[in-house]
This record gives C-alpha cells, structure tokens and sequence, in this order.
C-alpha cells in the first residue's frame, strides 16, 4: 500500500534535482573550514538573516543546545513556553550538558504575552534564585498547532528583554512557514533575536541539517560547542548543498503546503466528535482533537492506517498532520475524504 504520510514534514526525501546538487557539491574539510559549499549556505544564511554569521548542524536539538551552552552558565536558568520543543522533546539537554534550568510558562497555543515573561524574570539581587540568563521562543509553535507568534509580540517581549539585558534566542525549526504565512522577510524575525536557528529537514525538504545564526563571536562559542558534542563534520557540503537546494527552490512552495493543511483541517472537523478551528490553522500542522468522539487520539491513527493514511498521537485525545512537500493537493483531498468517511 502506498501511504500518504502525514506524521511529519520530516519525512519528505530529496528530489531528483536535489540529489544532484548533493552529488555535484564541491566539498573539503569542513572541521578545517575548508568546505566551500558549507561556507557558501553559512554565509548566505546569514546574509539573508542580516546576522553576522551562521553555523551548520546535523539537527535541530544541536541547533537549540549550542545555542544555549553559548549563552548560559551552569545555574542559570532560561525562560520557555510550557509545551515547547526545548522543554519536551530535546532530552533536558541544557540541565544534562549544561547544569542550566529551564523555566516552563504556560501560554496559549504556545504563544506568550510580554507580561507572561516580565512577570517570570527572576530578580538579579535575590541570592535565592537562579539567574534568568535567556528567553526561548519557538516560532512557529509544534504543539500549538503551528501557530506563528505575531511579530509585534516579538518586538514587545524583545523591549522587555533589552530592559533586562537578557538575550533571546528563537528556535525558529518552522520559521520559514511563519515567513511565507505573514510575508515578513526572515530578517525582520531575525531582528528580534540575538540568536535564532531555523531547520533544513523540515518543510524545507533538506534531508539533514539546521542552521545556528548570530553574532560572530556568538558563533564562534557555539561552534565549539558543536565539536564537544561530536558535530564536528568533515566533507559535509553533500549535505551543505541539499541546504542550498532547498533554500533556492522550497520556499515559497510552502504556501501549498498551508492550504493543504486547510483541506485536512475542514475534512477534521466535519467529523462528529473531532473538534478544530480550520480558520485557526496558520500553516502546515493540524491538530484536532478527539476527546468528544469517544475515541482516544490512538485509536483514530490506528484506524486510519489500514485506509492509507498515516498520523500520530500528539496526546491522549489530540492527533497531528502534517502537509509537506511530498504530500500533493490531490493526496491531500483523498486523505482529508478518507478522513470524512473513516468517521463517518
């Protein structure tokens, strides 16, 4: 049986033309800076960024911990949304490498208010709490459905940042979607940020990588944090030029992917029992939820699964698709009528 696989956006594989690039890259050693093609998709994603430089890595977990490694100090504690990636799926990474505690704060869809995070800023004078030492904000947001943060509350909780001389860092794995969703060039995200990594493997359709983006000298301690963990890679421009592919050629297409998303998320909720906002669906993920029909978010992949059409749980009564580039319009609209019919 051939599925139309929505588990993830990662799940999308090079095309042909991407294949090729990847074989044709000019490669060195990269842990000697000597790759060309990697310093190529470092120095345009900076450029494009408007930072002063950016840094390749195998994943987006190592994108977030290095950034946070080069910013923190062991003790210190850093601010995030309370079902974000950084605190539920990168394996207490910044407590386990870099004795750094984080704060989860509760949003709404993932997104926090500028008073949320001034009112969880720890005061530097009291000897009894840790430092607050960075504020993480994910854009677009996994477990919020894909929701992307408006960028005048980036700006808002940017001022309060500046305020208190703490730096931001954005894990930006989906920025692209929120870029081509809104039409803001990702530098004006960029802006807001002293740091920020956005992923290759995802939307973009890159069959590896991430891309950390900051000041120089930001980059230089994240760089080593890159060899301490073992991404020290060597003639790693065959995957540098997926990168490129990918930001030359799968861009703007996401906006395909958004209005698939749509499709699937108009199909969800004319099932009895299955409760979603289509209107509320920013970009690629749709997430609805099955509490009402009786069924758990298991038993609805489960039953899906035989007719083609592959989801996940993302809890015990909420179920996530998501569009990609390997998913066409016409899969789309047999998945969202098999979805109609499964439920009916």
């Amino acid at each position: 049986m051939e599925y139309i696989d929505l588990r993830s956006d990662t799940v999308t594989k090079p095309s042909p033309e991407m294949r090729k690039a990847m074989a044709e890259a000019e490669v060195g050693d990269d842990v000697w800076g000597d790759d060309p093609t990697v310093n190529l998709l470092q120095e345009k994603v900076a450029e494009m960024c408007h930072k002063e430089a950016a840094l390749f890595v195998p994943s987006g977990t190592m994108a977030n911990t290095v950034s946070i490694l080069a910013q923190t100090g062991r003790g210190d504690e850093i601010l995030v949304e309370k079902e974000s990636h950084t605190f539920n799926y990168e394996c207490g990474a910044p407590a386990q490498l870099g004795g750094v505690q984080i704060h989860p704060i509760p949003g709404v869809n993932g997104i926090l208010e500028p008073e949320d995070v001034q009112e969880n800023i720890r005061d530097k004078n009291d000897v009894h709490v840790p430092n607050t030492a960075l504020i993480i904000l994910e854009n677009t947001h996994n477990r919020g459905g894909g929701k992307i943060y408006p960028l005048e509350k980036l700006k808002a909780i940017r001022k309060t940042a500046i305020e208190h001389k703490i730096p931001m860092h954005m894990d930006g794995a989906r920025l692209w979607n929120a870029v081509v969703a809104t039409g803001h060039p990702i530098h004006e995200y960029a802006a807001q940020f002293d740091s920020l990594m956005f992923c290759l493997s995802k939307g973009l359709g890159a069959p590896i990588g991430s891309i950390v983006i900051g000041s120089k000298d930001f980059i230089h301690r994240a760089h080593g944090y890159r060899k301490m963990l073992g991404g020290g890679m060597r003639q790693v421009g065959i995957l540098a030029a997926a990168g490129l592919y990918a930001l030359e050629h799968n861009i703007d297409r996401l906006a395909e992917d958004h209005a698939n998303a749509k499709i699937l998320a108009t199909a969800a909720a004319e099932v009895p029992g299955f409760v979603i906002d289509p209107k509320a669906v920013d970009t690629n993920i749709v997430l609805f939820n099955t509490r009402v029909s009786g069924k758990t978010a298991a038993q609805v992949c489960a039953e899906l699964e035989p007719h083609g059409v592959l989801v996940i749980p993302f809890g015990k009564y909420l179920v996530r698709a998501i569009t990609h580039l390997n998913v066409s319009g016409e899969q789309t609209k047999k998945a969202a009528q098999i979805i109609r019919t499964t439920f009916a």
